[in-house]
């Protein structure tokens, strides 16, 4: 389908390691089991289709979460993020068929190939200052989960271009690669998925649109203006174009943008309430979390770095309710989209209208802003998207 005539689809954020209404602070609410489930429930109800459930060292484990939350729901995909430098990916793939199958089909699957290194270190990547090489690695890992999943490496294959380079396949089930070799991994459990369950991949570098374009269902961006989205859209296309050029295969992703929202009844308002976010970060922690951005090798983090330098003279506003002070203290995806129902939907349609189709989204405390924007900007989205296509 084209950019304009996509399903568009609504993800909500388990927050893993703690909630409450101010960022950079100790949470209010612990990431307790209870909690997890009441937040997956309430985006199930409030209209979202998935949840992300994150990866990382201050989280708690995405599979253990992600079994737990299906267990409770009964329509809610589950978005479970995995490291490919701390899983083997035969095993990562067993637990995602074992889960798409457990839940009837609702496991999805991000591969995250980076955070800060320190994040990296601390959970023993091997990979934690070579940038590209996780990218490459990450390529191989999607291959093997593809291997494992559809029983055929040829069919693991077909999507992929650089078999010199990244893998090949030795036999009708084996796999050589730089980073993993396999002798006829195991074909089981079978998801309930056709081929197999969806794989997200996020990046703003070009080794990660590669990667996304030969393996990805869905290509994630994190928040940023429209304008710079689009550039990012435009990349995109181009790197399809040459994937279709030197090796005939024609793969579509899905774009995706990962962003925070935040809705109130006036636009005053929403003002306060998001300044009121940031209200109780000590100067430590702005300290702390600004050495740690600088020292990242991602290129994702390096683009909110740069938006949120260029924004901070006018108050980190990067366009009509666009706000970027949260990158202060959030790493990630953390530019956020303030304003009443009217005007957030607005935003999301301008991001639809040049070719995002996945949202993933996320407020504070999760829970009620679940609920609020199920509420008043998701009937008003889908009536307005509706309309115009």
């Amino acid at each position: 389908m084209g950019l304009h005539t996509e399903e568009i689809r609504f993800g909500w954020f388990l927050p893993t390691s703690g909630d409450g209404r101010y960022v950079g602070t100790d949470p209010e609410r612990e990431p307790s089991l209870n909690y997890l489930i009441e937040v997956a429930q309430m985006a199930e109800r409030s209209g979202f289709e998935f949840v992300l459930i994150p990866t990382g060292g201050s989280c708690l484990d995405s599979w253990v979460v992600g079994s737990a939350v299906m267990s409770h729901t009964t329509r809610l995909n589950a978005l479970v993020a995995i490291r490919p430098g701390l899983i083997a990916p035969v095993l990562a793939a067993r637990m995602a068929a074992s889960l798409d199958q457990l839940s009837g089909g609702r496991a999805m699957i991000n591969v995250v190939t980076g955070s800060s290194v320190q994040d990296l270190e601390q959970l023993g990547d091997p990979l934690a200052h070579a940038h590209d090489d996780r990218y490459d690695r990450a390529m191989e890992y999607m291959q093997v989960m593809k291997l494992a999943w559809t029983g055929s490496a040829g069919s693991a294959l077909s999507e992929f271009s650089g078999q010199a380079e990244h893998g090949s396949a030795a036999a009708a089930d084996s796999f050589e690669g730089k980073y993993f070799q396999f002798r006829g991994p195991v074909h089981t459990p079978i998801a309930v998925q056709s081929p197999h369950p969806p794989l997200y991949l996020g990046g703003s570098s070009l080794i990660a649109k590669q990667a996304a374009v030969q393996h990805a269902d869905t290509y994630l961006m994190w928040g940023e203006p429209h304008e710079w989205i689009a550039e990012q859209i435009a990349e995109m296309e181009d790197v399809r174009k040459e994937v279709l050029r030197t090796t005939g295969i024609d793969r579509k992703p899905r774009y995706g943008l990962r962003a925070q929202v935040l809705i109130r009844d006036t636009e005053e308002e929403a003002w306060t309430a998001a300044w009121s976010l940031i209200s109780r970060v000590s100067s430590d922690t702005l300290q702390q979390a600004q050495q740690s951005f600088a020292k990242t090798d991602a290129a994702n983090q390096s683009r909110q770095n740069e938006l949120r330098e260029q924004s901070a003279a006018n108050d980190f506003v990067l366009g009509p309710n666009l706000w970027s002070g949260l990158s202060l203290v959030r790493s990630g995806g953390a530019m956020l989209i303030v304003g009443t129902a009217e005007q957030v939907a607005d935003v999301l349609i301008r991001y639809a209208e040049i070719g995002v189709s996945t949202f993933i989204l996320s407020g504070y405390p999760h829970l009620e802003e679940a609920e609020n924007f199920g509420q008043k900007v998701l009937p008003l989205f889908r009536k307005q998207w509706s309309q115009r296509h």
